[in-house]
């Protein structure tokens, strides 16, 4: 189907938004008044810029406060509309949006409404134009869909329709029964339909609708449910996007754009309009990379958590750190310390270090990169020699390097081919073996791309997104939601929030999963590691919540070992300390605990602050 975005919402000048729209895939666009009246382009040449785009006008909007009003009032509505329609003609644009009335002046008799809309149907028609008609959630005596219905359908005029607007829809729902009433509206008489999702808030719904609107995929709406009743009435117009929220008026045009047409081919997929190649969710993580200037403080960390500098890469300053299934990349390259952090704060720590790329294990790369192109996700150039393993890369929104990897699977190139045994420099054993691999990496997101990162993740990857929840950080609330694969083998904890300026909240870290987070906390102590110190008075809440073995509440505190507990298990965990943007926590889950400690995230970020004011001081 056609499909088409409003200019309201992306950022920047009307022609940033028409090229932004363009270059993601769109057939067309709405304009939107605000953008038309603040570009310096005359209608007919906005009309031309569309065509050289290859973009029509679908829809002009909005028009408001026409109907049900008192003589005077309406007479001065019309005058008003017939300019409207003059400007329509030049940028050849031919369905306006008419809102539902918010004017105190209106009266409530929709006979009148009828009426009035019917003669605006008449002046519309000798434009060419046609009119769809739309309740506002908060119009003052029209706000359903179906009430609108009814007096489009009182009208009975031909250049008279509907529009459907899925927040407006969806917003005032109690449940899929208040949706029946679309099967009864003849899809011929749905003159547009505007997608939009939305998170669940308790609020006043103009301040809902205004600044918590996002892409479809990104809140809690059934919009493809809403889409999927309105395909059944025949409609056959276009998939419009109109997203009203802060995030969106202070991103870049472009990214948006692309974010916007990513969530509209999902809902395509999920709707059966669209058949895009099915995901091959990642069933591991083959390794994490950093990179640095000063690898000593990183590989010094390494070496106390029982890793082996296993291997080195034939033509690459990349070495290869191992323990058991836990594979760390540790990058000197000299180019490394010039990129700027994934995150996108354009600065770089004293020492550079940073977590740059991550290799996914994939049933299927090559299905997998075919999926990500097709989501918009196109591989990324690499520079190889001939005799390096041919390994596909996507990058996630936050610029992170995705790679698709396989590790000893048969038929398939292992990744690890193109690293070189490096003898003679393994560390001593771990006193004890134990069960070691990563069991998740959290992923610090740019505050105007954590919906965004969401969507890829889920879309993309076909990874599931957990409820999103709120952790308290001395300087406020950061927004947290993990996406993870069923089974726990992959798990990205994404978060958004940090206070400006503020370095801690935006470190990225890598959790090991241990099957004795204690003799590993101990061992990393004794190797002159440091692990993050925990207050106090921590550990006396501890004591007040859980009961304990004796002498084992001790050992936490000692440690600096933190403990949360859900319906399924017990998590123990802890922290070691940061080097430039990076940190590692030990993590042990027993019996099937679901969770990433969250309750101890505001004591572990405290923390963090404290250790980062003492070490600056």
């Amino acid at each position: 189907m056609r499909t088409s975005i409003a200019t309201v919402s992306l950022s920047g000048s009307l022609t940033e938004k028409l090229t932004a729209a363009a270059r993601a895939g769109f057939d067309g666009v709405e304009i939107f008044e605000n953008d038309l009246l603040a570009s310096p382009l005359a209608p007919r040449e906005i009309r031309a810029r569309c065509a050289d785009l290859g973009l029509g006008i679908d829809l002009y909007q909005p028009m408001r406060d026409i109907e049900a009003l008192p003589a005077g009032e309406f007479a001065r509505a019309l005058r008003r509309a017939r300019h409207k329609f003059e400007v329509m003609r030049g940028l050849g644009a031919d369905t306006v949006l008419v809102c539902s009335g918010v004017s105190p002046r209106a009266v409530d008799d929709d006979a009148l409404a009828a009426a009035q809309l019917s003669r605006l149907a008449d002046l519309a028609q000798d434009f060419g134009i046609r009119v769809a008609y739309e309740a506002l959630a908060w119009g003052r005596h029209v706000s359903t869909y179906d009430h609108a219905w009814r007096i489009v359908e009182a009208a009975g005029h031909p250049a008279l329709g509907t529009c459907l607007d899925s927040f407006h829809i969806l917003s005032r729902s109690r449940g899929p029964e208040d949706l029946d009433g679309i099967g009864d509206i003849p899809g011929e008489k749905i003159f547009f339909l505007q997608l939009a999702d939305a998170p669940l808030p308790g609020m006043d719904v103009l301040q809902w609708s205004r600044h918590h609107r996002c892409f479809p995929g990104q809140g809690g709406f059934d919009v493809a449910g809403l889409l999927e009743r309105v395909l059944r009435t025949g409609y056959g117009g276009p998939l419009s996007l109109e997203v009203f929220n802060d995030v969106v008026r202070q991103a870049g045009a472009g990214p948006t754009a692309v974010d916007a047409r990513r969530s509209l081919l999902l809902l395509q997929e999920e709707t059966g309009i669209e058949v895009l190649p099915a995901p091959a969710v990642p069933t591991g993580v083959a390794f994490a990379e950093l990179v640095t200037r000063d690898a000593e403080p990183v590989t010094g960390l390494l070496t106390g958590l029982g890793f082996a500098r296993t291997a080195r890469h034939r033509g690459k300053p990349v070495d290869l750190w191992e323990r058991g299934e836990a594979r760390i990349l540790v990058n000197t390259g000299p180019a490394a310390p010039a990129h700027p952090l994934p995150h996108g704060s354009g600065a770089t720590p004293a020492d550079g270090t940073a977590l740059t790329a991550i290799g996914l294990e994939s049933p299927d790369p090559a299905a997998a990169a075919r999926r990500a192109e097709a989501l918009l996700a196109p591989v990324l150039p690499r520079r190889r020699a001939a005799e390096d393993v041919p390994l596909d890369a996507v990058a996630a929104p936050d610029g992170t390097e995705l790679f698709l990897c396989a590790t000893d699977r048969p038929r398939l190139p292992d990744w690890r081919a193109d690293f070189q045994d490096a003898p003679g420099q393994h560390p001593a054993a771990p006193d004890r073996p134990a069960a070691f691999r990563i069991d998740h990496v959290a992923l610090t997101q740019p505050w105007h791309r954590f919906d965004e990162a969401v969507l890829f993740h889920r879309g993309v990857l076909g990874l599931d997104a957990q409820e999103s929840v709120d952790v308290a950080d001395p300087y406020g609330l950061l927004r947290s939601r993990a996406v993870t694969s069923a089974d726990g083998r992959v798990r990205f904890p994404l978060t958004v929030g940090a206070a400006p300026g503020d370095d801690t909240a935006q470190a990225r870290h890598i959790a090991l999963a241990t099957d004795d987070v204690v003799a590993d906390a101990r061992r990393l102590t004794r190797a002159g590691g440091r692990l993050l110190p925990i207050p106090a008075n921590y550990y006396d809440d501890l004591a007040a919540r859980f009961e304990f073995a004796d002498g084992e509440l001790e050992t936490y505190r000692d440690l600096g070992i933190l403990y949360d507990r859900d319906a399924h298990g017990a998590f123990r965990h802890c922290y070691t300390h940061t080097v430039g943007r990076v940190f590692f926590e030990l993590v042990q889950r027993d019996d099937g605990y679901r969770g990433y400690g969250a309750a101890n995230a505001p004591v572990r970020l405290a923390a963090q602050h404290t250790a980062r004011w003492a070490t600056a001081g």
